[in-house]
């Protein structure tokens, strides 16, 4: 019996048939008759809307979101958008936005999620044709249906939900090992990311620091945290199977699972753009490795 459109799960082709091939296959009449549907249904959304990535990332504190992102943004045309820095550019330009969140701030308190809202749709509503990876929210299941009720009525809804599967002991290992660039963010590891020098940044020289809340008691509350706030937020994407894009990716490091985040991002959105530098070192690579292969033969 056919298979209604709507009953059909939304998937990704992976190293799929080039798109002219596929509309050669799907005009001839006996495939017409063969197959109960379209080969070129894509996720709900305009095909143009589909290809943008809008993304958000999760993952317990120290799962390697900050390091994935940044080599995401490194070597695509994709834009990091942290809700920490929006905020702080709208208090030191005097918005009315971040006149109302400093005022919150100062005595205390915690910016609500409407306000957070403001800020952050101010900046997404100027991107509506750019990739954007959303750092620091949401962070709670209020936050999320918010961003999602104001992306989807803009038509500019989220495309790409990342959840990130790291184990507990893991990131308690990985933390104790952690040393950080403070000025830049840059983060290093003692054990599979370690500076040039040991203690010292590699491009700046100057001298790592532990975070303070780098340590097992301050994980365990941050741990208790994210199971409270963080995990209702990715049950709800996860039982919307019709909007974003979800994908849990596994692994012990950044190293690790960077493969799989990659492998994702340019299978769901073949448009995405290496940057120019990342291609020109890949072509470096490459006349390299064709240099080498033919010495050896």
């Amino acid at each position: 019996m056919p298979i209604p459109l709507s009953a059909l799960p939304c998937t990704t082709l992976v190293n799929s048939t080039p798109q002219r091939a596929l509309r050669s296959i799907a005009h001839t009449a006996r495939a017409a008759k063969a197959l109960p549907f379209s080969l070129h249904r894509t996720c709900p959304g305009s095909d143009h809307e589909a290809k943008v990535l809008r993304m958000v990332m999760f993952g317990k504190p120290g799962s390697g979101k900050g390091t994935l992102s940044s080599r995401l943004v490194k070597k695509y045309d994709v834009l990091s958008l942290s809700t920490g820095d929006l905020l702080r550019q709208h208090i030191a330009e005097r918005t009315t936005v971040g006149q109302q969140a400093e005022a919150i701030v100062a005595q205390g308190g915690l910016v609500p999620d409407e306000v957070m809202l403001q800020v952050v749709a101010g900046k997404l509503d100027a991107l509506r044709n750019r990739h954007w990876i959303l750092d620091g929210f949401p962070r709670t299941l209020n936050q999320g249906k918010l961003l999602d009720t104001h992306l989807q009525a803009q038509n500019t809804p989220l495309s790409l939900v990342v959840n990130l599967d790291v184990a507990d002991e893991v990131i308690l290992s990985r933390i104790s090992d952690r040393w950080v660039h403070l000025p830049s963010g840059r983060i290093y590891n003692m054990s599979y990311n370690r500076p040039k020098v040991d203690g010292l940044d590699d491009e700046t020289g100057e001298p790592l620091a532990k975070r303070p809340d780098d340590n097992p008691e301050v994980f365990a509350h941050r741990l208790k945290q994210f199971h409270g706030s963080t995990s209702p937020l990715i049950s709800y994407y996860a039982s919307k199977p019709k909007s974003a894009r979800m994908v849990t990716l596994h692994g012990k490091t950044s190293d690790e699972i960077w493969p799989k985040l990659e492998a994702v991002v340019r299978s769901s959105f073949p448009n995405l753009r290496e940057r120019a530098v990342a291609r020109r070192q890949h072509s470096l690579s490459d006349t390299f490795m064709t240099g080498e292969d033919a010495w050896v033969g």
